[in-house]
């Protein structure tokens, strides 16, 4: 069972995503266990503080190292308990590496996660510099605080864990999944607004419904995030297709 431990300010945040939906469900199933830290209860002092003003001056506040180290200690001690060999520290920052599908993947075969959300202008760069193994984005901008990146995270990883999708084909078939972006979909009613599901799914050729959808990922990628297809690169049938889907929609 997978161990995620966060530490916020906010932990009722995170009951979003713990009590709801396809992570709620999985958590009730046992497919991982979650316990939320606020490092107030960490505080050296009786006014809970987290947080002082940055050394060489500037707007805002920077968390302090040592609530939050204890935190992090406390909720590693937790996982090593629970039978986690090594827990995987991540802050979610701004600085980090983006948070991509493979990284995700390899996030979903560890056995704990222990996941800092910071707060304020960031965190003392010496906690990063000894109690962070990594650093992850979720995109070039900046939020408020670290917790949605947090459960953007958690929401990616549960779901590729053992069981928790009801079938076991829509994890394989998501956006990303072989370096593509997903095809349309469609469901009921057959025409809608005078817009008609396209008949190629109507068939019931499973040949050609998977040649369709292989064209309509191609070219939504080609459209949408040609960064993917230049990473990934193309056979000479998806090429081929591609060039068919260029055609159909000039």
């Amino acid at each position: 069972m997978l161990q995620i431990d966060v530490i916020t300010l906010f932990p009722e945040m995170f009951d979003a995503i713990t009590e709801s939906g396809i992570t709620g469900r999985a958590r009730e199933r046992r497919a991982y266990q979650f316990l939320p830290w606020n490092p107030r209860d960490f505080a050296a002092n009786t006014h809970r503080t987290v947080d002082d003003r940055p050394y060489g001056g500037g707007p805002g506040m920077v968390m302090m190292v040592e609530p939050l180290t204890k935190a992090i200690c406390a909720a590693r001690q937790r996982q090593v308990s629970a039978g986690v060999r090594k827990p995987r520290v991540i802050y979610l920052s701004p600085q980090g590496m983006l948070l991509t599908h493979e990284k995700v993947m390899s996030l979903a075969s560890e056995q704990g996660m222990v996941l800092l959300a910071g707060r304020y202008e960031g965190v003392d760069e010496r906690l990063i510099a000894r109690q962070i193994d990594e650093e992850i984005s979720i995109g070039d901008f900046v939020m408020s605080g670290g917790e949605v990146a947090a459960m953007a995270l958690m929401d990616a990883v549960i779901r590729q864990l053992p069981g928790v999708l009801g079938d076991a084909g829509s994890a394989a078939q998501d956006s990303f999944v072989g370096g593509l972006l997903d095809c349309p979909h469609y469901t009921r009613p057959e025409v809608y607004d005078g817009l008609a599901v396209p008949a190629v799914l109507m068939s019931g050729n499973h040949a050609d419904i998977a040649r369709w959808r292989l064209k309509q990922s191609l070219g939504r990628t080609h459209e949408r995030r040609p960064d993917l297809l230049h990473q990934r690169g193309m056979s000479a049938a998806e090429r081929k297709l591609l060039d068919e889907y260029l055609k159909e929609h000039r």
